[in-house]
């Protein structure tokens, strides 16, 4: 991120209660088990689109299928990396204290267990100073270890949780409500928030079953916050598009993210850094209220794009909608300086091709306030597939009203998955103010009228060749939404949370609040 990720003004909930959210992926692989790419790289490439990581090894399998020779060659590659992982595991503490920043980046060291009878797990633990690597058949006996060892230095979270119990989805009953005040709901597997979604799980481990969604274990009582994390396995967390989290907290730090976390004021996001939140009376979410509370629930949003909608869910029922272009309420009403979002995709061209960007953004009449890279990672995932840490030269820069950048982008695999990166910025612009775009040394220029209609697109040669599109700019009341919501008081045991959906098929779930 470069510049102010998100004012003050711009989330005045939110500041009220002291908080701002930061953003990061804690579940995401590289080289350091099995997975691709280095993992000083990893960290790199971390720092350049979140606020705080962990990059996680592959650990321990205790019900792997070691006898099942249809699966060898899974059981193979796990070995292996788990075996590397205990070679490197004491080493790669330093690598993450040198890339520790108070402040300004975030590490955290963290590792994960497989399991079919119980689910996958990832550890995390809050200080980087050297760790055990525990290994534990059950949560309850891998909470035990790790009370022992670290006390509240270490929580485990449950991911990709949608697959069915028994193979490696969440063990509900098995669920240590100490150990997990969070489970991660989005991920490159797919969306576990409930059965159906626009996120289907199509890895080779089967589909989603609904028995394994987040509402179905909020509906059998359990209480946990939401997290989004990449699960990428080459060397890029944060990959766009697959998924990652918002803390609120007050400050970028080991002590402030972590009681964040733990009092669930987290939220699991696809792609961009957008800002959903809310709360009841004085009460945010993830937190606990008493049983016939405030008839009103405050919320407000800021979308990377164009806002499409936004869902109150209780107790697992849609209670309210909100459509930001039928309901207009804007945070900050449009004037004669206007703010809104730019955004530059950047890929196409012919499948299998990848094409190296060079250029620079300028906008005259207007200021750019911030940039957001929204850049994708390799998509290979298992070792089988090849290696997946290509060289990466990229460079985004800000200079005045100047982006400066040099990047990769590979043409898209087919006709529905995206393989664009892209390039965010929130500017404030005049009506004369006109985008002037110069790539691989072609220039094209646009003006604000322009791009306020529609979309503007163009290829650098004929048909087929790489091509850019530059977003239409969405009006205040199209991206930002601040209001209350009326609800009926919040009963014993009742759960209540906020979805957002953009325009551009990016996500964003806040955490529930819970009645006592």
């Amino acid at each position: 991120m470069i510049g102010e990720r998100l004012p003050e003004r711009l989330s005045p909930l939110a500041t009220r209660f002291g908080l701002r959210p930061w953003y990061g992926d804690i579940h995401n692989h590289c080289g350091i088990s099995y997975g691709h790419g280095s993992l000083d790289e990893a960290l790199r490439r971390a720092r350049r689109q979140l606020d705080f990581v962990s990059v996680t090894g592959h650990a321990y399998w205790p019900d792997m299928p070691v006898d099942d020779p249809r699966v060898a060659h899974i059981v193979d590659f796990h070995v292996k990396g788990f075996a590397r992982l205990q070679t490197l595991w004491a080493g790669h503490f330093d690598q993450l204290a040198a890339a520790d920043e108070p402040g300004v980046f975030t590490v955290f060291p963290g590792y994960e267990i497989h399991s079919f009878a119980h689910g996958d797990y990832t550890i995390v633990y809050r200080d980087i100073a050297g760790q055990p690597l525990i290994e534990a058949e059950t949560p309850a006996e891998l909470h035990a270890k790790l009370r022992a060892e670290v006390g509240d230095g270490a929580f485990a979270f449950p991911h990709h949780i949608g697959y069915r119990l028994g193979a490696r989805g969440v063990n509900w009953d098995t669920v240590v409500a100490e150990l997990s005040p969070v489970m991660e709901i989005v991920s490159m597997h797919g969306c576990s928030e409930t059965s159906m979604m626009d996120r289907p799980f199509l890895h080779s481990m089967g589909p989603s079953d609904g028995f394994s969604t987040a509402r179905h274990g909020l509906s059998l009582g359990h209480r946990f916050g939401f997290l989004g994390n990449t699960d990428h396995h080459s060397g890029y967390p944060g990959s766009y598009g697959h998924g990652r989290s918002a803390v609120y907290a007050a400050e970028n730090t080991h002590a402030s993210l972590w009681e964040g976390i733990h009092q669930r004021r987290t939220n699991a996001l696809t792609g961009d850094c957008s800002h959903l939140f809310f709360a009841i009376g004085d009460t945010v979410q993830g937190g606990q209220i008493a049983a016939g509370g405030p008839a009103e629930l405050e919320l407000e949003a800021v979308g990377g794009s164009f806002i499409d909608s936004i869902d109150i869910i209780r107790n697992g029922d849609l209670v309210s909608r909100i459509t930001p272009e039928l309901s207009p309420s804007p945070i900050e009403a449009e004037g004669d300086d206007m703010e809104t979002l730019l955004v530059l995709e950047l890929g196409w061209g012919a499948r299998g091709s990848f094409h190296d960007w060079t250029g620079t953004l300028e906008l005259s009449g207007g200021e750019i306030l911030s940039v957001e890279p929204r850049l994708r990672g390799s998509e290979v995932v298992s070792p089988l597939e090849g290696d997946g840490d290509e060289e990466d030269r990229t460079h985004i820069g800000l200079e005045g009203n100047r982006i400066a950048f040099s990047l990769r982008s590979m043409g898209n695999p087919n006709n529905f998955t995206s393989a664009t990166q892209a390039i965010a910025a929130r500017i404030r612009i005049r009506p004369e103010a006109k985008v002037r775009l110069t790539l691989d040394g072609q220039v094209f220029e646009a003006s604000a009228e322009r791009l306020l209609q529609g979309a503007l697109s163009r290829n650098l040669g004929p048909i087929d060749s790489p091509a850019f599109r530059l977003h239409p700019l969405p009006r205040p009341h199209q991206w930002q939404w601040r209001g209350t919501v009326a609800i009926e008081p919040l009963r014993r045991g009742e759960w209540i949370y906020a979805r957002m959906r953009q325009a551009n098929g990016q996500w964003n779930w806040a955490s529930p609040i819970f009645c006592e």
